[in-house]
This record gives structure tokens, sequence and C-alpha cells, in this order.
């Protein structure tokens, strides 16, 4: 019986499906960690591996207890959970956020800043193009979770617009 230009040799007897290498898994769990990324993969004769990981929620925002005893200051808000704000400007594309239009100028906004819809936010780099992204609506910025030059996700909060 002839095989097929290009496929690979079959020993007689059934063909046996493609083994897991549980190293190479293993390897590519380190490479997220390692690098931060929450997804890779990889296809190599004929057998595809993709590992996946949860990204984690930003913990940018640090919280200080006052004490009840001092009079005349309020109590902190308690943290806003990104995911679940209304007002959550969301990373439309894998890329770099830069907070301003070009190194040493002022950012687009900073926490308190009125925002019209359509307003420049920031910039997603993305291959080698800069994308500016809009606010989605009007309003106050009350909460920024990117640093400026720092890598983000799809869907990964950047900004709370209030």
């Amino acid at each position: 019986m002839a095989r097929k230009p290009g496929s690979p040799p079959t020993p007689d007897g059934p063909r046996k499906s493609p083994t897991v290498d549980h190293e190479l898994i293993r390897e590519l769990a380190r490479l997220l960690e390692e690098t931060g990324l929450t997804e890779i993969a990889i296809r190599q004769d004929g057998v595809s591996v993709r590992v996946a990981r949860k990204p984690a929620a930003p913990t940018r925002a640090r919280q200080v207890e006052l004490p009840a005893a001092m009079p005349g200051v309020a109590p902190a808000p308690p943290p806003i959970d990104p995911s679940q704000h209304p007002g959550l400007v969301a990373s439309p594309m894998v890329g770099t956020a830069y907070r301003r239009p070009e190194p040493g100028a002022r950012p687009f906004v900073e926490v308190g800043s009125q925002v019209k819809t359509g307003e420049t936010l920031l910039i997603i780099e993305a291959m080698k193009t800069m994308n500016q992204i809009p606010a989605p609506r009007p309003g106050t910025v009350i909460q920024i979770l990117v640093e400026d030059g720092q890598p983000v996700e799809y869907g990964e909060p950047l900004m709370i617009l209030e």
C-alpha cells in the first residue's frame, strides 16, 4: 500500500494518537508566569497545545484605613471592583498602553479630569500602530488602572468614568 507524499510513515497495525508532552505543558506554563502573558499556544508535528490562565485583577490601588476617632474625616470608600463598574473603559486590543501622546508630555487625562464623548483617554500601541482610545461617554475619570508603557490584554480594565 502506497502512502501519500508528505505523510509520515505508519507502522503496521492501528495508528496511535499523539502523546501529550507533559514537560512541554509545564514549560509553557512557566513561560506564562515569567512573561505575564495570559495565553500561549504551540503547534508541532501535527499536535496543538494551548495553555491559558485567567488574568489577575489589577492590584495597584491601595486602601488606607483611617482610625474612626479622627473627627471631620470621612472613612475611605470601599475599593471599586473595575469589572463590575458601569463606567469601565476596557482595552479593545492587546498592546502597550501609553497615557501620554509622547514621552515628556502631559498625560491625556488624570484622576478628576472631566472628559467628553470621543475625547482621547490614552493610546494603545499594537503592531507598531498607535490606536487612540476614546471616552465612550462624558464623565469624570475616577480611577486609572494602568501605568504609562504597561502591556495590556484584550478586555483588561483601563479606566473608570463616573
